[in-house]
């Protein structure tokens, strides 16, 4: 995955850059929001690890503005911090966009597990928005196929994807024009028959 990096202090970006490249990502790295801001729109984004405090444009301006950016797919945020003490300021940066949060001096392990839980989020958001966007469901047997899943009846498709148990009714109207006339006619026909 490429993670964009917005991290003023040189040392501290070509530590965050090399851990994350340790861990196999591709990483963009910025000086600060505006060079955040102009990469992000360049280079395909789908995660961002942005100081808080930066010069030209600081971490929550810059969220702001990945957030009103018209992009299809989510980017989830993750915002460094160093100054813990002042709590309103979360709900600040989570008003703004902000998805989660890393307290400097930077711990190789929260961040793995900070990515991990990105992109369970990343995966969930793409297949909501494949949901969203096209449904294939054959005319005649009336199975769904779901990208990397293959054919699979309703049921099977409701109760795995939304945890749904499908039961099986009729519907009224086609009650009433098909399911109707047909028994009306068997009655005729029983009728005749004897």
């Amino acid at each position: 995955m490429n993670i964009l990096v917005a991290e003023d202090d040189f040392i501290s970006r070509k530590l965050l850059t090399n851990i994350l490249e340790e861990l196999g990502h591709e990483v963009t790295a910025a000086e600060d929001g505006e060079e955040a801001w102009r990469l992000y729109q360049t280079v395909p984004t789908r995660l961002v690890v942005s100081d808080w405090l930066m010069p030209k444009m600081d971490g929550i301006d810059l969220v702001k503005k990945i957030r009103g950016h018209p992009k299809s797919d989510y980017t989830y945020v993750i915002m460094l911090t160093a100054n813990v003490g002042q709590r309103e300021n979360y709900f600040k940066a989570m008003d703004a966009g902000v998805d989660d949060f890393l307290t400097k001096p930077l711990d190789r392990i929260q961040l793995t597990i900070r990515l991990k839980v990105a992109e369970r989020i990343l995966r969930a958001t793409s297949r909501i928005h494949s949901l969203e966007n096209v449904l294939t469901i054959c005319a005649y047997t009336k199975k769904i196929n779901f990208p990397e899943e293959g054919w699979q009846t309703i049921e099977e498709f409701m109760q795995k994807h939304f945890g749904i148990t499908v039961s099986h009714g009729i519907e009224p109207n086609y009650y009433e024009q098909v399911i109707k006339p047909q028994i009306e006619q068997l009655k005729v026909a029983r009728t005749n028959d004897t």
